[in-house]
């Protein structure tokens, strides 16, 4: 170990996180910061998955994110959606409630713009910071540590967390004011909606001209269409398999929060609508777990 590893593994064993939210994302996320050797506190709504947490990494668990947090200089959130966020941050038994001054508040979820800004507000009233830093990555992106994360909010608070939070990512980006994160997320998706589309129509049609698509993807990934869905999910597409990744009922929820945001903003999003709606037949189909990639199934 280099001196400046030591170093910073000593800064970190005496630094109390707090982590709430063990999900597919959750889960790895607080195992990367246990195993920078931080002191990490988790909470679960389901206490089983946070007791099989601290068997595999240590730590400790408790039973309300108020719990969680006490002494916690920075406590992190990773869950499903704002009713989901708010319920672990607010009230008698949510975070804040166990925060001390000067403490930092992390959220990793996605959700939308305007929760990002109402718990900033309530944190800033308490003299805790809050930082929105939505993530993608998906969870190959969680388990190897190498995640992309949109902050916003101050910065102060975001050069606090930044070297923190690259136990897990590979790069942390602060975008401006709180609720800066979850715009910049929405775009991300809005994206991905796009290309998965034009991915799943040019596969459809190579097969039905009958060309070998492993290997016309093979070619074409090297040059102008190149993207990481290509990479990553045109073979999955040629084979067929759809039965992981990043489900199709959270892309809807995403594109749920950018439409919606798209209403407030002005934006014109008619080809992400359409995918939306696109979405919905695969619902439809009952292929609400499977990954997003499976637009291709409609056609």
């Amino acid at each position: 170990m280099t001196t400046t590893a030591a170093t910073t593994n000593t800064a970190a064993a005496k630094q109390r996180i707090a982590f709430l939210g063990l999900g597919v994302m959750g889960y790895p996320m607080a195992g990367h910061l246990a195993r920078a050797g931080y002191q990490v506190t988790v909470y679960n709504r389901s206490p089983a998955k946070a007791q099989a947490w601290v068997q595999e990494f240590g730590g400790k668990s408790a039973s309300t994110p108020a719990q969680a947090a006490q002494d916690a200089s920075v406590v992190f959130s990773c869950v499903g959606n704002d009713d989901d966020l708010r319920s672990v941050v607010l009230g008698p038994d949510g975070a804040l409630a166990g925060m001390t001054p000067g403490s930092i508040f992390v959220d990793h979820t996605t959700a939308s713009a305007e929760v990002a800004r109402e718990l900033y507000a309530q944190a800033a009233q308490l003299g805790i910071g809050f930082v929105d830093g939505p993530v993608s990555g998906g969870q190959a992106g969680a388990v190897n540590g190498v995640l992309t994360v949109m902050c916003g909010g101050e910065t102060v608070h975001y050069d606090s967390v930044a070297p923190i939070i690259k136990a897990y990512a590979q790069a942390v980006t602060l975008l401006g004011d709180s609720g800066a994160g979850q715009l910049c997320k929405m775009v991300n998706q809005i994206c991905i909606a796009g290309v998965v589309q034009g991915l799943a129509e040019a596969v459809a049609f190579g097969k039905q001209a009958g060309l070998d698509m492993d290997s016309v993807l093979a070619v074409i990934s090297k040059g102008a269409a190149q993207s990481w869905q290509m990479e990553n999910r045109g073979p999955t597409m040629v084979a067929d398999k759809f039965e992981f990744g990043f489900a199709v009922d959270w892309m809807r929820k995403d594109l749920g929060l950018v439409l919606d945001e798209a209403k407030r903003n002005g934006a014109r999003l008619p080809v992400t609508a359409l995918v939306d709606q696109f979405y919905a037949d695969v619902q439809h189909m009952g292929g609400n777990r499977w990954d997003t990639s499976s637009l291709i199934k409609r056609l």
